[in-house]
């Protein structure tokens, strides 16, 4: 592909903190690619509006962010398969005169896991809090890795529900109702993809007797909109607490080389943004 002058942006609302122009700048910095990235804000009432204007001036592809990854699934002509199941997308290509759809979060995250904290999940008992667009993202990539159960929770429970159905695996994946979580048992990883701490939200009071010997537990949010979630984790006696920052790197990644051929290297952007990290908010 030769993206000399390519227009990239990322869509979400508020976009104003993304990280997203910062990263795909330096990805294309190492790789040699001259690109644009901007950051467009758009409210769901304004998305379809504004992708067809950054379609008509040329755009090639974008990342999406809060509150739009939903959506952006109506608006595309194809999706993969990794999106039809989360239901969300956060990575668009523009394809013969129409939008493919893809979600990489999962896959981010799991490389995040894996690759940067050397951190498998095959086998473990998993608890994800939270079924908005990063959870659609992440449950089926928690599922397909072969957690040996995956529990999900969310304050509206219809949309833990209708999560849990998407992936197609009753014997596997259910759901609990939040304010019964205490009856869950305990748990060697716990994902939080909920919305505590980035908005009005009260901060994290479940109960300790969730966290098992040897829990992950890993906030989809970083900075300091993922502080009261790792602290209640710790107090709690976590083995591990991370936040994701890596997993925003890393899925960023991802849409870099599908777009542009070429992977990244992740480590230096993860390690400079990690150095300014209590002062981002949260967001792509």
């Amino acid at each position: 592909m030769n993206d000399a002058a390519a227009l990239f942006a990322v869509f979400g609302h508020p976009i104003a903190h993304s990280q997203s122009p910062w990263i795909h700048g330096e990805f294309a910095h190492q790789s040699g690619i001259v690109l644009e990235y901007e950051a467009i804000d758009a409210t769901p009432a304004q998305f379809a509006e504004r992708l067809a204007a950054f379609a008509a001036r040329g755009g090639r592809g974008a990342n999406v962010t809060l509150p739009l990854k939903e959506l952006a699934l109506d608006l595309c002509a194809q999706v993969s398969e990794a999106a039809r199941i989360a239901g969300a997308v956060n990575m668009l290509t523009r394809v013969d005169g129409g939008w493919h759809g893809e979600n990489t979060d999962g896959v981010g995250f799991m490389r995040d896991l894996a690759d940067r904290h050397r951190v498998h999940v095959r086998g473990r008992r998993a608890l994800l809090l939270g079924a908005g667009g990063a959870a659609h993202g992440v449950a089926p990539a928690l599922h397909a890795a072969g957690v040996s159960e995956l529990i999900i929770s969310n304050r509206t429970a219809e949309r833990a529900d209708r999560l849990a159905d998407a992936i197609g695996d009753p014997a596997g994946v259910h759901t609990r109702y939040w304010d019964k979580l205490g009856e869950a048992g305990n748990f060697d990883l716990i994902v939080n993809a909920t919305s505590a701490g980035r908005d009005e939200t009260p901060g994290f009071a479940l109960p300790y007797s969730l966290v098992g010997a040897r829990c992950l537990c890993y906030d989809l949010n970083y900075g300091e909109v993922a502080h009261g979630f790792l602290a209640w984790a710790r107090s709690a006696g976590a083995q591990h607490a991370f936040d994701g920052l890596g997993m925003l790197v890393e899925q960023a990644a991802e849409a870099f080389e599908r777009w542009h051929g070429k992977r990244p290297d992740t480590d230096a952007v993860h390690d400079s943004l990690r150095s300014r990290a209590p002062a981002l908010a949260t967001g792509d």
